[in-house]
């Protein structure tokens, strides 16, 4: 895989780049369960990565602007926020961020999480540094799948959509690149899904760690 014909690099966060996605089910579970609303987490695992305003409707028919949708969504961010300090960077991921910047490509965060969560997940992954540009939740009208926050990506990094390549690790950021006309990369590492709910994406590897190897020795 030498021949990557990109300027941009649009990254996911949870799951991609840090090794988030049980603590997130987890804490939605136990927010969701603190108001009443009794979920298991392998319901709420396959919805991890989409935004959080999707997943409330999904799980509890609530919208987030309404009182228990922000009382649900305050104490799923308590929940996780303790969590944080637990959680570790997916394997090569400041490898391959690094490879990417020293071939002159441009890195654009393009995350569901809001600003906040964003800026503390790519410091518990050591990659904060390498984040100039970013677009979150914050910077849309709608979270994934939506093609929202990857086309304000786009605009953050005046970047064309065929120039640029999104690396992720759900279903729901290959549709979202899609959507927005952005080829995706899959990782394995943010766990749940097979590769057969990858469809679409260009390549897919078990964590950046194995995308650098692919991109440095050319093994597929």
């Amino acid at each position: 895989m030498r021949h990557f014909p990109y300027r941009t690099v649009l990254c996911d966060v949870d799951g991609t780049l840090i090794d988030s996605n049980h603590a997130h089910a987890h804490s939605w579970m136990r927010a969701l369960g603190h108001y009443g609303v009794a979920v298991d987490v392998e319901q709420i695992r396959p919805l991890i990565g989409m935004g959080a305003d999707k997943l409330l409707r999904a799980v509890a028919d609530t919208d987030a602007s309404s009182p228990l949708g922000k009382a649900i969504g305050a104490e799923k961010q308590a929940q996780f926020v303790a969590l944080l300090p637990t959680l570790r960077a997916t394997s090569g991921a400041r490898a391959l961020l690094e490879h990417f910047r020293g071939r002159g490509m441009a890195l654009v965060v393009a995350t569901s999480a809001s600003d906040e969560e964003m800026s503390s997940l790519l410091k518990c992954a050591g990659v904060d540094d390498l984040f100039a540009t970013r677009a979150s939740k914050d910077d849309a009208a709608d979270s994934k799948p939506d093609p929202d926050i990857v086309i304000a990506a786009l605009r953050k990094g005046d970047t064309d959509p065929a120039e640029a390549v999104m690396v992720g690790d759900t279903p729901y950021d290959i549709e979202a690149a899609a959507r927005a006309g952005v080829v995706c990369v899959a990782v394995r590492c943010g766990g749940y899904w097979q590769d057969s709910d990858f469809h679409g994406a260009i390549a897919i590897y078990d964590d950046p760690a194995e995308m650098l190897y692919a991109l440095t020795r050319g093994t597929k």
